[in-house]
């Protein structure tokens, strides 16, 4: 007789954004039935992924690796653009950069040689990409340059990311349960059985011969954050979504998986000051065209120092560590039509006004005289001999301040000025499990758990204190794909080991 309360699977999915649908789909087309428990429900499906523009790190050699990508992009629409190169080497040495060499050099390795295949792989199944002309390249004599190591994103962004995989995954047979939050992980002598979860409040079981855990951080579990990121955290803006609280890494690190990566530390962006949790459009990223100054007047960071989205992902945490986790965004005439779509629209905390004496005393809780003499300072320093250009690391720089701005340093003096309210606002952790080159969860003994499974964010050892933008999409549909085959694999060797 049927259990109403039990059901049986190969392949448990837990999380359904863009790492556990790439797994879902990559165990599904290796022969694996496959159960995707998903905490949120279908309204507010997918994870941080829904969350994102969809932009997507990887490596590639030339405009034909993205008409690979992009057949539609024909030869004369190229003419207008200029995506440059982005070799998996150079791939690899942000990775390893900008975490300081802390990233594991073996997934690191596997995450920049993969990149192209996997964008491919997507494009099979039916995943669509478009150019990232808003946000990664400005029109400069006609023809937009791309820079930063990063060209293209989802149509749709990060929603129509989600959409497209689980259309996908459900035009193949893959089953998705929502409002059913895993519990706890099942287990014998030998490894994974099954999940515990929860559907209608009833608790119930799937047993499976495999887990893939995917099923985000802890960024929105406010208690978690201040445990293991310190103090601050949690005044920090929550972006993304409200459902990563970090069970599942709990459940895993119950049955004794071994944690890995940076737990004390997170991406976070510069944002908004008063819009509130979970709002989309929370950023503000184009600091590296103006300057950023805190309540006492003072610059505190490089916005020049590199592109943005090598540094936008650790300069949340030095506006947390300001006074009143605050900060002002300073721009002029100059550089206005460069900002980014973010800063236009209602729900922006600006002020304008016609002189910097006028804009800021507009400026809530800024010291005034200490602002106007940072200015008059910032101002003198610049290399005015050195053009500005922003698709290219333009070497603009000021010379003698404490903290210098190592490119695109443009005179604040044209006005009307404006200025931006910032806070700091936490997008996903980076401690996460322990897991070998196939994506298996590695236990506190230094083996495999058998069976158990894990990719994105729920991964740590990729990102230390900082991230290359577009990194973390890619990074959840390599190991994605690279889980779902081996729990496929592994689910086969298991049956054959019960037929023999």
């Amino acid at each position: 007789m049927n259990n109403p309360l039990t059901m049986t699977t190969d392949v448990v999915i837990i999380g359904a954004g863009n790492a556990a649908m790439c797994a879902a789909l990559s165990a599904r087309e290796s022969g694996a039935d496959v159960v995707v428990l998903e905490k949120s429900p279908e309204s507010l499906k997918g994870g941080n992924t829904t969350y994102t523009h969809g932009s997507i790190r990887f490596a590639y050699k030339d405009a034909k690796d993205i008409q690979a990508i992009i057949p539609e992009l024909d030869d004369e629409e190229l003419k207008n653009i200029d995506f440059g190169t982005y070799a998996e080497e150079e791939f690899f040495d942000d990775m390893c950069r900008v975490t300081n060499y802390r990233t594991d050099v073996e997934l690191a390795s596997i995450l920049t040689s993969e990149s192209f295949p996997t964008m491919k792989w997507l494009t099979t199944h039916q995943i669509k990409f478009i150019p990232i002309y808003g946000r990664q390249a400005y029109k400069i004599d006609g023809r937009f340059q791309f820079w930063g190591g990063m060209v293209l994103e989802s149509v749709g962004g990060g929603q129509g990311l989600v959409n497209k995989l689980h259309e996908r995954a459900l035009s193949l047979g893959i089953q998705i349960l929502y409002e059913s939050p895993a519990i706890s992980l099942l287990t014998d002598d030998h490894g994974i059985t099954g999940v515990v979860y929860k559907q209608n409040g009833i608790r119930k079981e799937v047993h499976a011969k495999a887990v893939i855990m995917a099923s985000g951080g802890f960024h929105a579990n406010i208690a978690m954050r201040t445990k293991y990121l310190g103090s601050n955290w949690d005044l920090a803006h929550t972006r993304g979504s409200r459902f990563n609280t970090g069970e599942g890494l709990e459940m895993a690190l119950n049955i004794g998986a071994l944690s890995a990566g940076n737990w004390s530390s997170a991406h976070a962006v510069g944002g908004d000051r008063y819009l509130p949790d979970f709002e989309e459009g929370f950023q503000r990223l184009s600091y590296p065209l103006g300057i950023v100054v805190n309540e006492k007047g003072k610059r505190f960071l490089d916005e020049g120092a590199d592109f943005r989205n090598y540094t936008y992902a650790k300069y949340g945490k030095l506006i947390l560590e300001q006074p009143n986790q605050a900060a002002w965004q300073i721009f002029d005439q100059k550089v206005k039509p460069l900002l980014r779509e973010e800063y236009k629209g209602k729900k922006v905390t600006k002020v304008v006004a016609d002189t910097l004496e006028e804009l800021v005393n507009k400026m809530e809780g800024v010291d005034q005289e200490a602002f106007l003499q940072e200015m008059k300072e910032y101002n003198a320093s610049i290399r005015k001999d050195i053009l500005f250009n922003p698709n290219i690391k333009d070497g603009r720089k000021t010379n003698g301040l404490p903290i210098p701005k190592s490119n695109w340093a443009n005179t604040i003096d044209e006005g009307p000025f404006e200025a931006y309210a910032v806070t700091c606002g936490i997008t996903f952790t980076f401690g996460g499990l322990k897991i070998n080159t196939k994506a298996e969860v590695q236990h506190n003994l230094y083996q495999s758990i058998p069976g158990l499974y894990a990719a994105g964010e729920t991964v740590g050892g990729l990102f230390y204190s900082n991230y290359p933008g577009g990194a973390g999409l890619m990074a959840g549909s390599v190991f994605g794909r690279i889980a779902g085959e081996n729990a496929a694999i592994f689910t086969r060797e298991k049956m054959s080991e019960v037929q023999v």
